[in-house]
């Protein structure tokens, strides 16, 4: 009988906890986005929140060379949306969310993402999902709107909030779909840091003011720099870097720490008080979203006979980046 060898056993021990900080890492950083963006905002104004965190992100990322290769001039255009799409207009309405919704509740509907990037990806494709995948698409739907009722309830200005919240993650469900394409031709990272110097051309005319007249204090600007340099710059290399390790389709699970990170961290440190049909919510949402996700990689299993260009759109959905 071969007994074990103790080298391969450690080896195999240390790859796999590799492998879970590389799944982990991500989902603790862009959960913890929204507790510096609520601190943020006690020093500078919403624009002022998103101008900074871009610039930081972009200078963080320009210390990695694989940031700066270059990409296909044709592609370009889809850069320009991705600026837009990915980077100015979501993380501009997430700070001005947060002037009305608690960082806890932004960060829950956060996980309904993956949803409405399954519905854009249906709609491109003009393709019905399988069965299993309209049940979990439904369950998480509904875990959304659990979520989002007790807060639009409260007011006029929460419902602006959440309103807001929903226009950021219909952009991110675009923008994602877009992405894929260009990261398979040119990698993550340069597509990556080309949107980001689009949108700061988008960000600065309203940004730039609003840091120049901003009133300073320790913590916002820590958690503003810990905004940037981790949260849109080293938690896009890190996911990289997973989804090059591990898959797309795995590395892509970080995203449902999100919602229970936001939620905790907003409890704990800024004593947000929310109610439990929220927390039911957000568990429904992001059960649908794994359900979703679990029946995609069952799928993946099953040989199929070569894709089409459209059935090659439609997993854009499954093993894109993503997060906040």
């Amino acid at each position: 009988m071969q007994r074990p060898n103790p080298l391969t056993q450690s080896h195999g021990t240390s790859s796999e906890a590799s492998a879970w900080l590389l799944l982990v890492i991500p989902g603790l950083i862009w959960g913890a986005s929204f507790l510096f963006i609520a601190e943020g905002l006690r020093s500078t104004g919403p624009n002022g929140v998103t101008f900074a965190r871009i610039l930081i992100g972009f200078l963080t990322l320009s210390l990695f060379p694989a940031a700066r290769k270059p990409i296909a001039r044709s592609d370009w255009g889809g850069v320009i949306a991705l600026g837009l799409l990915w980077m100015a207009f979501p993380l501009s309405m997430f700070p001005f969310a947060e002037q009305h919704v608690s960082s806890a509740i932004t960060g829950m509907l956060n996980g309904a993402n993956p949803l409405f990037t399954a519905i854009v990806a249906a709609l491109i494709t003009r393709k019905t999902p399988s069965a299993r995948i309209l049940a979990g698409l439904a369950v998480g739907i509904a875990g959304t709107v659990l979520m989002a009722i007790p807060t639009i309830g409260e007011g006029r200005s929460d419902a602006g909030g959440v309103a807001m919240i929903f226009a950021a993650l219909v952009c991110y469900a675009f923008a994602l779909n877009i992405a894929r394409p260009l990261q398979q031709r040119n990698g993550a990272l340069p597509v990556i840091w080309r949107a980001q110097i689009v949108a700061l051309a988008l960000t600065a005319p309203l940004g730039a003011p609003a840091l120049l007249s901003a009133h300073w204090s320790l913590t916002p600007i820590l958690c503003l720099v810990a905004l940037g340099v981790f949260g849109t710059g080293i938690a896009f290399v890190v996911m990289t870097v997973a989804a090059g390790q591990l898959g797309a389709t795995r590395a892509s699970g970080t995203t449902f720490l999100i919602p229970a990170v936001a939620l905790a961290l907003g409890v704990l440190i800024l004593h947000e008080r929310v109610a439990l049909l929220p927390v039911l919510g957000g568990i429904a949402c992001v059960g649908g979203a794994w359900f979703m996700r679990h029946v995609r990689v069952a799928e993946e299993v099953i040989p199929h006979p070569a894709p089409s260009a459209t059935a090659e759109k439609l997993e854009v959905a499954r093993d894109t980046l993503a997060g906040e």
